[in-house]
C-alpha cells in the first residue's frame, strides 16, 4: 500500500511541475517515466514474493488414504486395522513405517495375552491304536513382505491377508505304520527310582515325546512338544540344577529326558537349532553330553536333516530305574538314515 501512495505522489508532483514550469517538462519527463517504471517493477516483485510466502505457509494437503484391514488367512478374521492418514502416511513416512514394523514384530512374537503369529511345529504322533494324532504345522509370519503390502495399500486402502508360510510335517500318512520297524539309534540313562517326584517327572516328559513322528525337514522343539512342566500338568517337586546349585523345583528331572533324547538323536544326521548345557555336571550322562531345558526359556531343538522320516520312542523302566530313547524308522529307510547309500 505504501508503494501505491508513493507512486501517486510522484505522479501528482509531475503534474504540478508541468503546470508551473512547462519549459522543464520535456527534460524531466523521461526521468520521471523511468522512475515510475522502476517502482512499478519493484511493486510487482513484492506482490509475487508475498504470494509465494503465503503458499509456503499454507498446510500441505494430505494424501487421500483409507483403512487397511489385516485378515488372518486361517480364521478369516480381521485382527488389525491401520488408518494410514492418522499414522502419518504421506507426511511422516518413516514414522509410519516404524509403526507397521513394530506391530509386525510384536504380533510375530506374541505376548502373555495373545499367541504369536510365529508358531513352532507340534509334531504328529502315533496313538495307542496306531492312529495318527495330528499336531500343528510350523508357521512363520513374513514381516518384510507384510510391510511392503501395507505400504502398497496405504493410499487406496483395502483388505490384506497376512503373509504366512505354513509348513506341514515332511512325511506321508501311509509311511506312519512302518516307522516303528527298525531301531536306528538308542540311548539309555539311569535314575534313582526311590525319588518319587523325579521319577514321575521323567515318566511324564518321556510320555510326551513317545511315538512322535518327525518328517524330513521337521524342526522338533522339546518345550513345545512336552508343554509346561508345572503342578497343573502333574509334575512334582524334585532336585534340579539352577545357577550352579541343586535346588528343589517343580519338574526337576525333565532334563534327563531331554539329555537322553539328545544322546540318541546325536547318532543320526540331524542339525541343532538350539542346545544348552547345565550350569553343573549331571550324573546321568557324561560331561558335556547334556541338554538342559526350561519351559518358557531354554529349549532343545533340532531339525531332521537325516533325509527320511523317523519315530521317537521312549521306554521308562521304573523297576530298574532306566530311561531309554529309541529312534526308529522303516526297514527300507535304515541304510539312508545311517548315512549309507
Amino acid at each position: 500500500m505504501k508503494n501505491y501512495i508513493f507512486i501517486r505522489s510522484l505522479l501528482l508532483a509531475g503534474s504540478v511541475l508541468g503546470l508551473s514550469a512547462c519549459e522543464e517538462q520535456a527534460s524531466k519527463e523521461k526521468e520521471l517515466e523511468k522512475k515510475v517504471a522502476e517502482l512499478q517493477e519493484a511493486l510487482e516483485k513484492e506482490k509475487l514474493s508475498e504470494t509465494s510466502e503465503k503458499k509456503e505457509q499454507e498446510p500441505k494437503e494430505k494424501p487421500e488414504t483409507s483403512e487397511v484391514k489385516v485378515i488372518h488367512p486361517l480364521s478369516q478374521r480381521v485382527i488389525k486395522t491401520f488408518d494410514p492418514g492418522i499414522l502419518g502416511f504421506g507426511t511422516k513416512d518413516e514414522a509410519y513405517k516404524k509403526e507397521i514394523k513394530d506391530w509386525a514384530r510384536a504380533a510375530a512374537k506374541g505376548s502373555e495375552k495373545s499367541i504369536g503369529l510365529d508358531q513352532r511345529m507340534l509334531p504328529d504322533k502315533i496313538g495307542p491304536n496306531g492312529e495318527i494324532i495330528k499336531g500343528k504345522p510350523r508357521i512363520i509370519f513374513e514381516e518384510e513382505e507384510f510391510l511392503e503390502q501395507v505400504l502398497a495399500l496405504s493410499r487406496s486402502g483395502g483388505d490384506l491377508e497376512l503373509p504366512l508360510t505354513i509348513t506341514e510335517s515332511g512325511y506321508k500318512p501311509e509311511e506312519a505304520a512302518h516307522l516303528g520297524e527298525a531301531v536306528a539309534a538308542s540311548y539309555t540313562t539311569r535314575f534313582d527310582k526311590s525319588l518319587a517326584g523325579r521319577t514321575r517327572n521323567i515318566e511324564l516328559s518321556a510320555q510326551a515325546i513317545h511315538n512322535v513322528i518327525l518328517g524330513t525337514g521337521d524342526i522338533f522343539s522339546f518345550n513345545t512338544t512336552v508343554g509346561p512342566s508345572d503342578a497343573a500338568h502333574g509334575y512334582q517337586k524334585a532336585k534340579e540344577a539352577l545357577n550352579g546349585k541343586l535346588v528343589d523345583g517343580i519338574g526337576g528331572g525333565i532334563c534327563q529326558t531331554s539329555s537322553t533324547l539328545y544322546n540318541a538323536i546325536d547318532q543320526l544326521g540331524v542339525s541343532y537349532v538350539e542346545k544348552h548345557h547345565h550350569s553343573l555336571n549331571v550324573g546321568y550322562v557324561p560331561n558335556g553330553r547334556d541338554a538342559t531345558v526350561s519351559y518358557g526359556g531354554l529349549d532343545f531343538r533340532f531339525q531332521n536333516t537325516a533325509g527320511v522320516p523317523f519315530l521317537i520312542k521312549t521306554i521308562v523302566d521304573k523297576q530298574n530305574g532306566t530311561l531309554t530313547v529309541e529312534v526308529r524308522t522303516s526297514e527300507k529307510y535304515m541304510a539312508r538314515i545311517r548315512g549309507q547309500n
